[in-house]
Parts: structure tokens; sequence; C-alpha cells
């Protein structure tokens, strides 16, 4: 078990492990102290299965995913809640599109988002976390407009998917590229709470003999909170020139950039949500009202409410601004060689705000404002090789990183009441600080090898095995610190390497007769350490100079042994599947709260061992022509090996099961296509989720169904496929918790760290080619 990693958290800042990588808890006054410290708690096979347009593409332990699939959800969803169709995940969030960066996450297996490894057109993208220190998340890389396909790794991922993060599989996510004749699209999506999005996208067509082409698209997105006001903004551009060379051989260059302005919703605790009820929120824009509740005086509901003030923020905002760009080379260089390079660039400016009632401003008001300012920028590059001979295809490969991140916290003033405007957080001018309550900086350097051999042992029986070495040196740590504000003279600083000369990957895939297939796949993985800003859930976050060097001596990386095994069939008439999967998890760093709900303290904890059992079962069914039935099952059970000792108590932790992931999930799928209409309906159903370490606060299951409707209309002259689709989410209107940890969990009891679903909401797109 790892040293103590204690910490007071502040608020908007990543704590590396939580259920998104984020931490948004309350400040704890303006001279806040260090809490004492506590126990540290395939790629694919050549062949592929042919199916009819609209199914689900499998081989192996990886499911692809279409379009077809993906056209059935509102214009501009997240493209991770699209995955949500896809067995053992579980995706959450408290808004209808998935795209609240800091009110969702998603979880495949048991593993949760920054476990995984997500990469887009080879491009690793990071930890998928609010503060995302090593990329950016995939609902600012790219519009959802512009995805091909998404495929998903149900085992451990593949040795070669460029990624530090990849425990327990991976998503590779491309992009489309543009079309051969000139042409694009127009879309127009209107909503609930005044939700709109357009979308233009041109295409060049071939613009000379050799087949040059490009492709430009712009969305922009806009509309109202569903609850409590406040604007979510996001304009993206994405752009992708290919260039074929020779017959066979391409150059694809893309830039793609995003600017997002999002409005939150407040964290709420389970007894808020029971006592307070669903709609509240944050107090913006009623400026004098969180005035006067920082002074403790409280109306309404709020002042029969034991912890008012902490239910009663002004507001808190989120804006980042994404930058990536690069080219993909691929040449054949004969019959039997290949080469495949991705050379990339990528940046982002990300900031997140907090009206504290905690600290006051120097001008007298009870009120300032805290902003953490964060912002990496990375380049690197993969290339890989691959030759083909007799029954083999070996391949071998390099892939390198260099990552900076920085993260500041500053306090600004808020005025006093009736002595001008507070702080517009959206617009990001914030004056001049009067406080620096700390500073970090990191550099990181990334090393990958890979090798493995793919055999085709028989016609229909491929056997591939191979293995990667990973190298991750971080360093860095404070560069500023306000000593009487976090009670610290020194805060830590230094470097750790996360290192591993061997990790396997085995798997095979045997078509024993047409449609049957099964398969197994084996993996080791490991996950290098997460890094961030003071308090903030990771190494570097400890309480001082003395705790990092002394946790430095036993640290150790999270590794986990994954276990796949599977049949799957297809036909006509029915499609199904069948995987069962095993993980031996070490050294789980997750983030534990504890403390009072207005004093909390959060804690990266090493949660020693964890086992992970579980089966997804899917099954299609296709009676008549035009009309497919979709269900899948998932179970999963999954436990804490070891138990915690914390303040000189022992917890029996062993044996309870692992937070934030349901063991049991339904999808159904219900899809009825006819010429130019189609008609779905899903419904989903996810069982109870456990909320505190041991097991003795949990968040209710709940069932979600959602519809959906398209009618193309046809050409019209120049205007091809007139569509109009009409989508409701949230169908029965339940009430339900979608997000929790975002704060991290606390390890028995009750905390500030869940965030409610979206009611029912409606949604209409009309959208036309040319």
């Amino acid at each position: 078990m790892l040293p103590a990693l204690s910490q007071t958290v502040s608020r908007h800042v990543a704590s590396g492990n939580g259920s998104n990588g984020g931490s948004r808890a309350r400040s704890t006054g303006a001279k806040p102290v260090a809490a004492t410290p506590t126990p540290a708690r395939a790629r694919a096979a050549p062949e592929t299965i042919s199916v009819s347009v609209g199914r689900t593409v499998s081989h192996g332990a990886v499911r692809s995913m279409g379009r077809a699939v993906m056209d059935q959800f509102v214009q501009g969803s997240s493209p991770m809640m699209m995955l949500s169709r896809t067995p053992g995940i579980n995706f959450v969030s408290d808004d209808p599109l998935g795209v609240d960066t800091w009110g969702s996450s998603l979880y495949m297996r048991g593993f949760e988002q920054n476990q995984l490894g997500v990469t887009l057109d080879g491009v690793p993208l990071g930890a998928q976390d609010y503060y995302t220190y090593n990329g950016q998340t995939i609902n600012f890389a790219i519009l959802s407009d512009n995805i091909e396909r998404m495929d998903v790794s149900e085992g451990g991922g593949d040795v070669a998917v460029p990624s530090t993060t990849n425990l327990g599989g991976s998503i590779n996510i491309y992009s489309s590229d543009p079309k051969d004749k000139f042409g694009g699209k127009v879309a127009q999506m209107f909503g609930s709470h005044d939700a709109f999005r357009t979308y233009v996208r041109v295409d060049s067509g071939r613009l000379n003999a050799s087949g040059t082409k490009f492709m430009v698209a712009y969305a922009r997105s806009d509309g109202n909170k569903w609850k409590g006001p406040g604007e979510q903004f996001d304009q993206q551009v994405n752009f992708k020139l290919v260039q074929p060379i020779g017959q066979e051989s391409s150059l694809k260059v893309f830039f793609n950039w995003n600017d997002a302005t999002q409005f939150n919703y407040a964290d709420q605790s389970l007894s808020m949500i029971r006592q307070l009820g669903y709609r509240n929120d944050y107090l913006y824009p009623n400026y004098a009202q969180a005035y006067a509740a920082a002074q403790g005086h409280f109306t309404g509901a709020l002042a029969n409410f034991s912890d008012a003030e902490d239910v009663s923020y002004y507001d808190g905002i989120t804006h980042a601004s994404d930058y990536l760009g690069g080219l993909n080379l691929n040449l054949v260089l004969t019959k039997h060689l290949e080469w495949d390079s991705v050379v990339y660039g990528q940046a982002e400016n990300h900031w997140g705000t907090w009206t504290t009632p905690y600290t006051s401003s120097p001008n007298g008001s009870p009120l300032s404002e805290q902003v953490d300012i964060a912002g990496n920028q990375k380049y690197g590059f993969t290339s890989t090789f691959k030759y083909r001979i007799r029954h083999h295809t070996i391949e071998a490969g390099v892939w390198y990183e260099n990552n900076q991140y920085s993260i500041n916290q500053y306090l600004y003033s808020e005025p006093v009441l009736g002595q001008g405007a507070p702080i517009n957080a959206a617009s990001g001018n914030f004056g001049t600080p009067f406080q620096e309550n700390w500073g970090e900086t990191f550099n990181t350097n990334t090393f990958q090898f890979h090798l493995e051999d793919r055999y085709r042992v028989l016609p229909n029986l491929t056997l591939q095995a191979g293995f990667r070495s990973l190298l991750v040196t971080t360093t860095g740590g404070a560069t500023a610190n306000d000593a009487e504000y976090n009670g610290q003279t020194d805060l830590p600083r230094g470097s750790l390497t996360s290192a591993k000369a061997f990790l396997p990957h085995i798997n095979a895939t045997w078509r024993f007769l047409p449609g049957h297939e099964l398969y197994f796949d084996i993996t080791r993985n490991m996950k290098a350490y997460g890094y961030g800003g003071y308090q903030l859930g990771s190494p570097w976050g400890v309480s001082n100079q003395t705790t990092f060097d002394q946790l430095k001596k036993t640290i150790q990386p999270e590794t986990a042994w994954v276990y796949n095994v599977g049949y799957r069939y297809n036909s006509e008439l029915i499609t199904g599947s069948l995987s069962a999967y095993h993980a031996d998890f070490s050294n789980r760093l997750q983030s534990l709260t504890g403390g009072t709900i207005i004093q909390p303290v959060s804690t990266v904890v090493n949660v020693g061992s964890v086992s992970m059992y579980g089966v997804d079962a899917l099954l299609t069914i296709r009676p008549i022509k035009h009309l497919s039935f979709t269900n899948s099952i998932s179970y999963n059970h999954s436990t804490y090996g070891n138990n915690i000792t914390s303040q000189g108590v022992t917890y029996a932790l062993q044996g309870k099961k692992v937070v934030a992931y349901p063991q049991f999930m339904y999808k159904a799928n219900l899809t009825y296509d006819f010429r130019g209409a189609q008609f779905h309906i899903d419904a989903n159903y996810m069982s109870k989720r456990y909320f505190s370490y041991m097991n003795d606060e949990s968040v209710p299951g709940y069932w979600m169904t959602s519809l959906g409707a398209r009618y193309n209309f046809g050409d019209y002259g120049p205007v091809k496929n007139l569509t109009i689709n009409f989508n409701i989410y949230n169908l029965a209107n339940v009430h339900y918790i979608s997000q929790i940890g975002e704060n991290g969990l606390p390890l028995t009891g009750d905390d500030q760290s869940a965030l409610v679903g979206a009611p029912r909401q409606y949604f209409g797109t009309i959208s036309a080619s040319f």
C-alpha cells in the first residue's frame, strides 16, 4: 500500500483519478492548512465480417461502430455518448448530449475513461479527464459528424496503441476522408432550452489527376442549461487534405480547432438531492443572493438546510481552446513492406472558475473568484513498419512524445455589493489577481516500442502475439506557493518514472464455421503516473517536499492483466455475441474524499488489488425485412482485495464492490426503416452504483428511454437527401442521478460529488447535401 497522499482540494482542479479526472471541491478558507496525512488508500485481424448497413461490424476482441448507428443520435452528441450503445460501456452525463466535460464520464468494463487508450486518426488523445494533462477530450478533438467509425477493443487494447493510460482497452476513432466529388452538407438542429447547432461541410472533390482532395467543416452550438441560467457554447473547425501517392500510398494532413465555454451544473451531495430536489443549482445571475449567503443569510428552503452555505454558490464556468494538427503517411514500399507514420502537435488552453465564499476579497467582499488556468502543449510521432512474409505479418514500431503541462490557481476580487458588476467569468476577463495560491509545471517524455507477429495458421485461424515496452518520465512540480494560504513552506517538486520493459499481448481468432467465430485475448498493461497541480490527487499533490521524497521510495504504477474470451455469430437473421472477461488490477489508485462537506480532504489512495469478472452478451434479430431488435446485457463483479487504514482506523474494504460502476446493465434498441423513413427507440437499465468505498451509500438504478424518427425526402434539384430528424431524450421523464465521483468518492457516507441527469428534452434537425 502506498504512503499517504493526503491533500485539501480546491475547486475546479483535476484529481487525476476521479471519475472524470477533475476536482471542484470547496476551498477551506483564506488560510487553509494542509490536511493531516492519511494512509494512501488489437489491432484487428485482416478479415472482417461483412454485414449490411446499420449493423455493428465486429471481429475478435474489437467492436466497430459506423455512421449508420451514430446517425441515430442527436446531431452534436458526444462520441462517448454514442459508444454507450456498446455492451459493457457505461456513459453518464448531466446534459442530454453528453458534451459537458465536467459532468460526464465513461466506464468500459469497470475501467474509467482515464484508464483507457483513446486515439484519433492514430494521434494519442491522452487521459480523458476534465483537465486533460496530456491531451484533449474527444469532444473537443473532432466533430462527431466527421467520424467515419469508432473501434472499441474489448480486451486490453493493441500493443501498437500509443497511450500511457491504456489499462483496460482502447477506443480508436477515425475521421472521414474528403469525398471524390465536389459537394457538402448543411444541417441545423433545434432543441429544448434554446438549443441550436449549425453544421456546414464542404468537400472539394478530386482537384487534379493525382487525386488531391480536401474537406473543411464548421459547427457552432449554443443553448441554455436545462436548470439554472447559463449558456453552453462551442464552435469547431475540422480540416483534412488527402494526397494519394501512386496507386496504394497516401499522405493525409489534418487540423482541428475548438473553442468552448460551458456554464457548469453545481455539484451536490446525495442529501442535497434528497432534501432540495433535482432543480437546485448555482445562484447565477443573482449576485445579491450569493453575497448574502456568504454572509450567512439564507432564504427559502435553504434557511432550514443544515449545510446551506455549501449549496449557495454563485457560478462555475469552464472554458477550453484546443488545437490539433499533423499528418498521416502510409507508404506501400513493396508488396511485402508497408510504412505507417503519424506526426502530430496538440495544444490546449483550459480554465475553470468558481466563486468562493471561503476566501474574501481585499476590498471587503465576502466573495472572490478562484480560477485555475491550465494548458498543455505536446508534439510527437509514431512510426511502424509491417512486413508480410508467407503466413506472417510482422510489425515493429516506436512512439515518442514530449508534453509540457502547467496549471496555476489564482484569486481575483469580486465587488462589494452595489459597487460594480461581478466578474464575467465566461469572457475570461478576470483582471489582476490579488493572490496566486500555487503554480505547477511538468515536462513528460514518453517512449514506446512494440513488436508483434500476426500468424495465419490456417485460412480460418489467426494467432497474434507481441509486446510493448513503455518508458514515461515526468519532471516538475511547484513553481509558485503562497505559504500563508497553503500552510507549507515548500510544495513538492521532483521526478517520477513509470517503466515496464515487457507488456505482452496475445490473441487468437478462429472462424470454425460460416458465421461462427471464437476468440481469446490476454494482455498486460501499465498506466503511467498522472500529474496535476498542488492538492490535485497526484503524487505531486502531496502536502510537502518531505512527503513526496518518502513517496518516491515505495510508489508503483497501476498495472493490470486482462483476459477475454468470446464467441460471435452472424447471419442475415441473427447477430449474437457472448464474451467473458477477467482482470487482475494491481496498485489501483483512486480518489477518496473524506472530511466534512465544507472542509473536504481528497486523497489519492492505493486501494491495492482489484479482481474483476464479467460477462457481456448481445443478440440482434431481424425477423422481417427493415426491422431489427437488439438486446444486450452486461454483468460485472468487481471487488477490492485489500483493507485500508486511515487516520488510525482500519476499514474492511476487502470484498467490497468497486465504486461508480453498475453490476448490471441492459440495453435495447428497436429500429424500423422503410424507404425514406426510420424509427428507433432505445431503452437502457443501469443497476445501482456504490457511492462510498465501504458500500454504505449508493445511488439507485434507473431506466432511460429515448426515441428517434427520421425521414429522407430525397432530392430536389441541387438539394440532395433532404432529411428531417426528431429525437426525444428521457422519454419517460425519469429523475435520476447521472454523474458521481467528479470530486472523488468518500470512504464512507456522503459527499458533494454527484450530479443529476436531464429531464425530458426534444430535438429536431433538418439537413441536406449538395
